[in-house]
């Protein structure tokens, strides 16, 4: 009998297994400094250390990481087009798979991993899920200038600088360091920053979009999405299927089924391109009936049937 693993994206102990120093070359990243209790997870290191580690393959993280590289590279975000760049910025998040192909010899700049422990709300008022460029659908790639370089290198210099210091308030000070960060990374980002969600309508379909993005990740076939059509999450919103299609098409020019299967269909890329699943399970996981309404469905999205894709993809 056939059997399916868990979905699971890769932890923070995977990373540093997969990039410790070797006996053959002491080249590598080690687990950062313990930040003392509360403290979390937060590291940086130049991404010359990371000469000798494995090729990347697709996966989801269970972290963040913020890569400033220097030379030729490509990143690839769940089943969108590459981005290859010569001075390229991009963010990772534990809802995204992703995968980075440096294709210069050697590669410079930095990179700082760390988890939602350390930037805890509490400290900033701030949630990291609340910016735009940490947002579902948002597309955090991009080529930055000389001059904007220079100014995100001086911030990764700062916290490489503190991270091995024994400052009694350093976990708070590199946070503060990584604030600078994140909100000079938003500064750059060319993103519209949304609306304040005020009317009824804007909060109807904020609560849609948050009922929708918390399905996914799916790390298993089994159960099934809960929530699978437009009256299903008209019932938990507690309104007419009406009333929510007319917000939906209002605010974002979609239908809510339009915007359940974009969903679904780019789930179901992810996992036909990451995971070992059948298509079977695939189906079964994003809760189509049978697996014929499922191939149908997504060589209507798609393109191509699920088998197809998937030797595309590979």
């Amino acid at each position: 009998m056939r059997t399916t693993a868990p979905l699971e994206p890769k932890s923070l102990a995977a990373f540093y297994e997969a990039c410790a120093p070797t006996p053959e070359s002491a080249v590598g990243v080690l687990p950062p400094p313990d930040l003392g209790p509360g403290g979390g997870h937060f590291n940086v290191f130049p991404l010359e250390d990371l000469r000798g580690a494995p090729p990347m393959n697709f996966s989801r993280k269970d972290y963040y990481k913020i890569t400033l590289c220097h030379g030729r590279s490509q990143v690839e975000y769940a089943d969108q087009a590459p981005h290859v760049g010569t001075n390229t910025l991009f963010l990772v998040t534990p809802r995204v798979t992703y995968r980075w192909l440096p294709l210069a010899e050697a590669p410079a700049g930095y990179c700082c991993l760390f988890d939602d422990a350390f930037l805890l709300p509490a400290r900033t008022g701030v949630v990291l899920s609340e910016l735009p460029i940490f947002q579902p659908g948002a597309y955090p790639v991009w080529e930055v200038t000389e001059a904007d370089c220079a100014a995100l290198e001086a911030i990764f210099e700062k916290m490489a600088r503190e991270l091995p210091s024994a400052y009694a308030y350093k976990p708070d000070l590199l946070c503060t360091y990584l604030w600078e960060l994140i909100y000079l990374v938003q500064k750059l980002q060319l993103v519209r920053v949304p609306l304040a969600k005020h009317s009824a309508a804007e909060r109807v379909a904020s609560q849609f979009e948050e009922l929708l993005e918390r399905q996914f990740p799916r790390r298993s076939p089994q159960p099934p999405l809960r929530l699978r059509t437009a009256t299903d999450y008209a019932q938990q919103l507690a309104v007419h299927v009406n009333h929510l299609n007319r917000v939906l098409k209002e605010t974002t020019g979609h239908t809510t089924t339009a915007l359940i299967s974009r969903r679904l269909v780019q789930e179901a890329r992810l996992l036909l391109k990451q995971s070992t699943w059948s298509v079977s399970e695939v189906a079964d996981s994003l809760g189509f009936a049978d697996v014929a309404h499922f191939c149908t469905f997504f060589k209507r999205h798609a393109g191509h049937t699920p088998g197809d894709f998937r030797r595309l993809a590979g």
